[in-house]
C-alpha cells in the first residue's frame, strides 16, 4: 500500500476499475465560482459538473470558495483538487475520483481571489451551499462587490444559484443582495436585475462529513491517501427552476440527469418537510438516546414507524408533489444505508435555523383540517429535550447552534418549571413563527409530550405513539 497521496502526478496509479477524469484542468478559466466548498457540494454539483466536463464542455470547472476555514481548502490543494467519492446502495460500492475543482480560496483570507473569480470572463455560474444560517449581509455584500467588478468590465451577467435547503432560495438571495446594496449601487441592481438569473433550486442527497473510516477506506480502494475522501448514496436529485443567462445550459443539465422545471416548489416543500423534518426529528432523538448514526434510529421499529406516520399522516396531506408515497418510501430506506455513517449531532446542528422551515408548515395544515399533530408535538418535545445537552445515559454533548445559549438557558429550566420552560420554548417566534406561539392547543400537546419524555424517556415514548395509533 503506498503512502503517496492522491494528485495529478499519482492519477495513473488509481486502479482502472475505477473512474478518474480524464480531462486536465484549466487553473484559469473555471466557470463556476461555488461559495461554501463543504461534503455536499463535492458529491453533488460537483459530480455533476464533473460528468459535462467528461463529456468535453469546458465550462463547468469549479473555483471552490471555503467561506471561512482553510483547512480543506489546504487539503485539497495538496491533491491538485481531486478528490475520491464512495458511493454506496443496495446494489453495492463504486468509488469516482472527481477533478471538477480546478482552482480553491477562502473567502475571509482571500477576498479578492473571489472577488475577481466573480469578474473574470470565463465565469458563467455561481454556485452557494452556504447553509441556511449563512444568508447574512456579509454573504450579500460579497456578492454586490463582486458583480460590481464584473459590471465595470462589461462582462456578461451570471446565473447565480442557491443550492440550499431555503423555500424560494432563488428569490431569497435576490432580495437579500436588495436589501444589502447601499442606495449608489442603485445602477449596479439594476443591471443585476436585467443580466442575472437566480434560479430557484432543490437539492437532495444524504452526504455524511468526511471521516477518518472513509480516509481509510479510500486508500484501500485507491492505493493512494486521500485526505479529502467522502462517502455518498446512489440516489440524487437535483431540480433547478428553468432561469438560464444561457437557455442552453437547460438541456445540458437535463442531459445529466438533472431536472429542470418551471415547478421547483412542489419538490422543495416535500424535501424540507419530509426528509429534512424527519432527518431533524431523528436526529433529536439519536443525540438524547445515545445513537450515534441516522441508521441506528431508522433501524429501530417504533422509530422507523414513527417516522412513517410522521410523513404519512402529518406532512404529505400538505404536499403538491404527486409522488410523494414513492419518495417517502425512497427515504426509509435512504435512510438506513448502512454505508452511510450521518452522524445525528451533525444533522442536530444549526437546529434552530432548520426546524422553523421544516415543522411548522405541516403542524399549521394539519390544525387548519382539525387533523392530528402529535408526531410533530412530540419531535418538538425532543427538542426541548435537546437542550439540556445531556443524553439519557447522563453524557454531555455541545449544542453547535448560533441559539445555544439561549436555548440551553431556557432547558435548563426543563426538571424544575417543566411547563413554564415548554411555554418559554414555545413562545420564541423565531423557531415557531407568529400563528404557533398563539395557539393553546400546540402548547398543550407539546406540553403533554414533554412530560412523557422527561419521565418516560423517548424510547418508551415513542412506543406509546406508536401504540395509540394517532391519525
Amino acid at each position: 500500500m503506498s503512502d503517496q497521496k492522491l494528485c495529478r502526478a499519482t492519477l495513473p496509479q488509481v486502479p482502472t476499475s475505477i473512474q478518474t477524469p480524464a480531462y486536465s484542468p484549466q487553473a484559469s478559466a473555471p466557470g463556476v465560482l461555488h461559495l461554501g466548498l463543504g461534503a455536499f457540494h463535492r458529491a453533488h454539483q460537483a459530480m455533476v459538473f464533473d460528468q459535462l466536463l467528461r463529456e468535453g464542455d469546458r465550462r463547468w470547472g469549479i473555483h471552490g470558495v471555503g467561506m471561512t476555514q482553510a483547512g480543506l481548502v489546504n487539503k485539497l490543494r495538496a491533491q491538485d483538487g481531486l478528490y475520491a467519492v464512495r458511493i454506496a446502495g443496495a446494489t453495492g460500492i463504486q468509488w469516482q475520483v472527481l477533478g471538477a475543482l480546478w482552482q480553491t480560496s477562502v473567502a475571509t483570507t482571500e477576498r479578492q481571489h473571489v472577488l475577481d473569480a466573480m469578474a473574470a470572463s470565463s465565469t458563467r455560474w455561481i454556485t452557494l451551499t452556504v447553509t441556511e444560517k449563512g444568508y447574512t449581509p456579509s454573504l450579500a455584500q460579497l456578492l454586490i462587490d463582486g458583480l460590481r467588478l464584473r459590471h465595470a468590465a462589461g462582462n456578461a451577467g451570471l446565473t447565480i444559484a442557491s443550492c440550499d435547503n431555503l423555500q424560494g432560495n432563488g428569490h431569497a438571495l435576490k432580495a437579500l443582495i436588495h436589501a444589502t446594496a447601499a442606495p449608489q449601487d442603485d445602477q449596479l441592481l439594476a443591471w443585476i436585475d436585467a443580466h442575472c438569473a437566480f434560479p430557484c433550486s432543490m437539492v437532495d442527497r444524504i452526504v455524511p462529513a468526511a471521516t477518518a473510516d472513509i480516509a481509510a477506506a479510500a486508500k484501500d480502494a485507491l492505493g493512494l491517501e486521500d485526505e479529502c475522501a467522502l462517502s455518498t448514496e446512489t440516489f440524487w436529485e437535483w431540480v433547478i427552476e428553468d432561469n438560464f443567462v444561457d437557455p442552453g445550459d437547460a438541456a445540458l443539465l437535463a442531459r445529466c440527469g438533472v431536472r429542470v422545471t418551471s415547478q421547483v416548489h412542489s419538490y422543495e416543500e416535500a424535501k424540507l418537510r419530509m426528509l429534512n423534518g424527519s432527518h431533524s426529528a431523528m436526529a433529536l432523538m439519536g443525540a438524547v438516546t445515545g445513537r450515534a448514526h441516522i441508521a441506528d434510529c431508522i433501524g429501530a421499529d417504533h422509530i422507523r414507524e414513527f417516522v412513517y406516520r410522521l410523513m404519512s399522516q402529518e406532512v404529505a396531506p400538505h404536499l403538491s408533489r404527486t409522488d410523494w408515497a414513492d419518495y417517502r418510501d425512497a427515504l426509509i430506506q435512504r435512510f438506513g444505508n448502512p454505508y452511510l455513517k450521518h452522524s445525528v449531532h451533525q444533522i442536530a446542528t444549526d437546529s434552530s435555523q432548520k426546524v422553523p422551515q421544516r415543522w411548522p408548515p405541516s403542524v399549521l395544515g394539519q390544525m387548519a383540517t382539525s387533523a392530528c399533530f402529535e408526531h410533530h408535538a412530540m419531535a418538538a418535545a425532543v427538542f426541548l429535550r435537546y437542550t439540556l445537552a445531556k443524553d439519557e445515559q447522563g453524557k454531555t454533548y455541545s449544542l453547535n447552534d448560533p441559539q445555544a445559549e439561549s436555548l440551553m438557558a431556557i432547558g435548563a429550566k426543563q426538571a424544575t418549571e417543566p411547563h413554564e420552560c415548554v411555554r418559554a420554548f414555545l413562545a420564541r417566534e423565531d423557531l415557531w413563527g407568529a400563528e404557533l406561539v398563539t395557539s393553546e392547543a400546540w402548547l398543550e400537546r407539546v406540553s403533554h409530550w414533554h412530560d412523557q419524555v422527561l419521565h418516560q424517556g423517548i424510547d418508551a415514548t415513542v412506543k406509546y405513539i406508536i401504540q395509540q395509533n394517532f391519525s
